[in-house]
């Protein structure tokens, strides 16, 4: 999904601005039209995940969209501006586009960032396969650092929960960061993404499905990148909310495949100088689990 540049000046629906931290906000889709709130501040992707959580069994997305906001000078609706934050009650809508755009999932390694999420040492008693996802999170790692992919770490408040298991060898990494959000998506990221040049692709991996992967992955969607979740690389405390994740982040357009899948994509030919060095980190490393049947 993306939207449309306009002028980047706000413009808001021209009420009183909200009291409190909660802005009143008419979500319009088609026929519907749904009055929720979202934060003061909020921006496109918050607007976007609004959407998603409001429409999403109606919202076709393979379909590309722009967002308008209601202007009440011109007395219509208008691209969402560029840098638009809510700061007042507004109206805002999702505008399907007539041109169709398909989820290929094509990687190639100058595009794509790998993400490894949460990997630490407090999860190991409680997360379902932790020992397997271990496994496949390092040999994704290697596979990154034979390919010069650039990697991305975060840890979830590691002064409680311990740093990244020494099991999965960081060496190399672009950015290893502590957070408190769930979503990998903080600022510092965004600063990373921003100097590799042509990022279209991340690979994402590590626990939890259902609430740091599952965010992140929202997040990044919303920011116009391409996602792709290893499913033999990520897991949860029950596989319930693993196996519901899952499934509702691929009807969102996410891909969910497999780090053999990802790592063969990646040099795509026989004839790639490290085809030889991937395919013995495959065979070397292939844990096999109960993980992917309950995908």
């Amino acid at each position: 999904m993306a939207a449309a540049e306009a002028a980047p000046s706000p413009v808001g629906g021209g009420c009183a601005p909200a009291g409190g931290t909660s802005v009143p906000v008419l979500f319009c889709f088609s026929v519907f039209a749904r009055p929720s709130s979202v934060p003061l501040g909020a921006g496109y992707e918050l607007l976007i995940q609004k959407f998603l959580s409001l429409y999403g069994d109606q919202i076709d997305i393979h379909r590309k969209f722009v967002v308008q906001v209601f202007a009440e000078e011109w007395s219509q609706y208008v691209d969402l501006p560029k840098g638009f934050l809510v700061s007042e009650r507004c109206k805002v809508r999702l505008v399907p586009l007539q041109i169709q755009i398909t989820t290929l999932g094509n990687l190639i390694p100058s595009s794509t960032v790998f993400f490894c999420c949460d990997m630490q040492e407090r999860f190991r008693p409680a997360i379902k396969y932790f020992g397997d996802i271990i496994s496949v999170g390092q040999r994704l790692l290697q596979g990154a650092r034979l390919l010069g992919i650039p990697v991305i770490v975060t840890e979830q408040y590691p002064k409680g929960l311990g740093s990244t298991v020494q099991e999965i060898d960081l060496t190399g990494a672009k950015l290893v960061l502590p957070k408190t959000k769930f979503s990998m998506v903080l600022p510092e990221v965004e600063a990373a993404l921003a100097e590799i040049p042509g990022v279209r692709s991340v690979v994402l991996f590590g626990v939890e499905t259902h609430v740091c992967i599952q965010q992140t992955a929202l997040e990044l969607i919303g920011r116009g990148l391409e996602v792709h979740i290893v499913a033999d690389a990520t897991s949860s405390r029950s596989m319930m909310d693993r196996m519901f994740a899952l499934e509702r982040l691929a009807r969102t357009g996410i891909i969910v495949t497999t780090s053999e899948a990802i790592l063969l994509q990646l040099v795509g030919d026989k004839e790639h100088p490290k085809f030889k060095e991937i395919q013995t980190l495959i065979k070397a490393s292939a844990p096999e689990s109960g993980l992917l049947s309950k995908v």
